[in-house]
């Protein structure tokens, strides 16, 4: 049962998506990358730690011959971005010729995404495209094509499954919104 209102650290948050509503959007995603995808055998490429909880639901609906690995990358701190990205863990996959997928929870102001998209992008894939649970597009401060996004959403502070606020709250099925 989803709490009513949960308290992390000095903030309140109230239900904003169910978990019934996340499993939607994310078979969505599945479904549109198994049509995207066959026959191609993906590399999707984790971006820890909020990506952990939907990609693992993501994997689960997959159909089509793939691999997963993680990488790592901080620019938060608090509620908001700090706007540098620092690489926390590399990743060591063979990415020339191959065809990639990067899995993020949430695309904001899109510094995240622009490093990661031009880094991966010196590797020579055969694709480099962005599957993202959510984005904030008034944040936006990249331009960015992402083929795949599960919602847009406003400019609000959310945590739950798998998004945090200072490493609190990712363990909830549900999404929280700051109040």
């Amino acid at each position: 049962m989803t709490p009513p209102n949960i308290s992390l650290h000095d903030k309140q948050f109230a239900p904003y998506l169910s978990a019934a509503q996340l499993q939607a959007t994310v078979t969505a995603l599945a479904a549109r990358l198994n049509h995207d995808y066959a026959g191609k055998q993906p590399l999707f490429v984790a971006v820890l730690n909020g990506s952990f909880m939907f990609a693992a639901d993501l994997m689960k609906q997959l159909h089509i011959p793939c691999e997963i690995t993680f990488i790592r990358v901080a620019s938060y701190q608090g509620t908001g971005s700090t706007g540098k990205v620092q690489e926390v863990m590399g990743l060591y996959e063979k990415l020339t010729d191959r065809h990639v997928v990067l899995l993020e929870d949430i695309v904001d102001t899109g510094h995240t995404m622009r490093m990661l998209l031009d880094t991966l992008g010196e590797h020579k894939p055969a694709s480099l495209e962005v599957a993202t649970l959510f984005l904030k597009p008034e944040c936006l401060q990249h331009e960015l094509e992402l083929r795949y996004i599960g919602q847009e959403i406003p400019n609000d502070f959310i945590v739950g499954y798998g998004l945090d606020y200072d490493g609190l709250g990712r363990n909830y099925p549900d999404v929280y919104t700051v109040i």
